[in-house]
């Protein structure tokens, strides 16, 4: 086993690929928690014709369930997650090491370590695992939206070849980069991921710090390091409950301030399905959903969104520490 001073140099090839591995398994586990509530959440606020009734309510989603499962069988609920998986794991991983890099040359040590740039590492780590798995997540959209009968069930490489054929997007290029098609609502993605995972991972820096050294919530003793035997252990670890409570909080307080951005995106992905000839800005749609809906139509399945990101956070971050300690890093 490699030295632990070595095995928790952020720069370290080890170190990388260890913390990757603690993000991916936590992302997967994560997503995989609330993976019919993300379907759900997709098709109202894209407005899909057929669910768009049940929006607005939080019973609604129960009854939008129900539907997908009366149509399509439980496998419907989870219709587009392996194509989540496939999307998750690189960019959970990226998103945790890029936080963790990022943590490092901004803060090198505790006493660099400010609230401001708590968040300029998270928003700087969100956006460098957006900009590497955009193309995934188009494509899990749209398998998402996609509401066929069972027997006529979208597959993978014929999404991808129906994005990659929309001509929307290439005109705007001359038609020369066809792997625009699979950009469709970058900006407002990046635009709203700034806020959402800066605060997500602050407000769990800065919750779970205030946690740490009370007993009631952490495993907090005054037991020594064994190799410094002077030395008080500086990150005692929370329970579990306490864990999961921390994560939830973070969750709850970067959905609030990010979910306009993400209403507009899902419109935007799911806009060369919908009008494959015609590319709709961010601008424009926008405009459209406040003309349609008013004010309240960039919150279309906030109460769903709730539901959904309390515990894929509360579960991500829970596992991630978890996992970093069963890895063996700090």
């Amino acid at each position: 086993m490699a030295d632990k001073s070595e095995t928790n140099n952020k720069r370290s090839l080890d170190y990388v690929l260890r913390s990757g591995i603690a993000g991916g398994v936590a992302g997967c586990l994560a997503k995989t928690t609330i993976a019919p509530l993300d379907r759900i959440k997709i098709l109202f606020q894209s407005r899909n014709p057929i669910f768009e009734r049940y929006a607005g309510t939080f019973s609604g989603a129960f009854k939008a369930g129900h539907e997908i499962y009366k149509s399509a069988g439980l496998i419907g609920l989870f219709q587009g997650h392996s194509m989540t998986l496939i999307r998750i794991f690189p960019y959970a991983a990226i998103k945790f090491v890029a936080y963790e890099q990022y943590r490092a040359l901004l803060m090198p040590t505790r006493a660099h370590e400010t609230s401001l740039k708590q968040f300029m590492a998270g928003s700087l780590a969100g956006v460098t695992s957006v900009f590497f798995t955009y193309p995934l997540d188009l494509i899990r959209v749209r398998l998402a939206y996609d509401v066929k009968e069972r027997t006529r069930r979208p597959t993978l490489s014929g999404t991808i070849q129906q994005i990659y054929n929309e001509p929307a997007a290439l005109q705007r290029m001359h038609g020369r980069f066809h792997v625009v098609n699979f950009y469709r609502g970058f900006l407002p993605t990046v635009a709203g991921m700034i806020p959402y995972a800066g605060v997500s991972f602050w407000t769990y820096h800065l919750v779970t710090q205030l946690c740490r050294y009370h007993p009631f919530v952490s495993k907090y003793t005054r037991k020594k390091e064994e190799d410094d035997p002077m030395k008080v252990i500086s990150k005692p670890p929370l329970k579990t409950w306490a864990e999961l409570l921390c994560g939830g909080t973070a969750g709850l307080v970067a959905q609030t301030s990010s979910y306009p951005l993400e209403v507009i995106r899902r419109r935007m992905q799911v806009g060369g399905s919908l009008s494959p000839d015609k590319f709709v800005g961010f601008i424009e749609t926008t405009k459209d959903i406040y003309r349609v809906k008013g004010f309240k139509g960039f919150y279309v399945g906030l109460s769903i969104g709730y539901v959904k990101v309390v515990p894929m956070v509360a579960v991500s971050f829970a596992v991630y520490d978890r996992m970093k300690r069963l890895l063996n890093i700090d």
